[in-house]
């Protein structure tokens, strides 16, 4: 019986142990056209690919849409006057969709609109 029990336990041992190591890891890397890149653990852009990421916003010309709230985390735009765009495979695969809102670059959620991270 007690032979058992440590067989059990030790089995659920090996089990949890990879998935309590995902769990404290922040960032995810990633492979997209033969170059590395890394995604935040929230599935944002990654702090060392904010910059090249707003260099490629600034190069696409998004239009920047204006809402009356303050733009941060959490804030949840309109359903109308904004419009999303998909973040290019190069910065990482992401649920999110981007748009340039009160000078400020963000990703979204796009189905409940919510401000997920403001790109600095």
């Amino acid at each position: 019986m007690r032979n058992k029990l440590l067989a059990v336990v030790a089995i659920a041992g090996a089990i949890s142990a990879p998935i309590a190591a995902k769990a404290q890891s922040q960032v995810t890397t990633g492979l997209a056209r033969s170059a590395p890149v890394a995604v935040d653990a929230d599935g944002g852009i990654a702090a060392n690919q904010r910059p090249a990421f707003q260099q490629y916003v600034i190069r696409e010309h998004v239009p920047e849409f204006t809402v009356p709230e303050r733009v941060e985390v959490g804030t949840v735009l309109p359903e109308t006057g904004v419009t999303f765009y998909d973040v290019p495979q190069a910065f990482g695969i992401t649920p999110y969709r981007y748009s340039v809102v009160n000078g400020r670059t963000i990703l979204v959620e796009p189905r409940a609109r919510r401000v997920v991270q403001v790109i600095y």
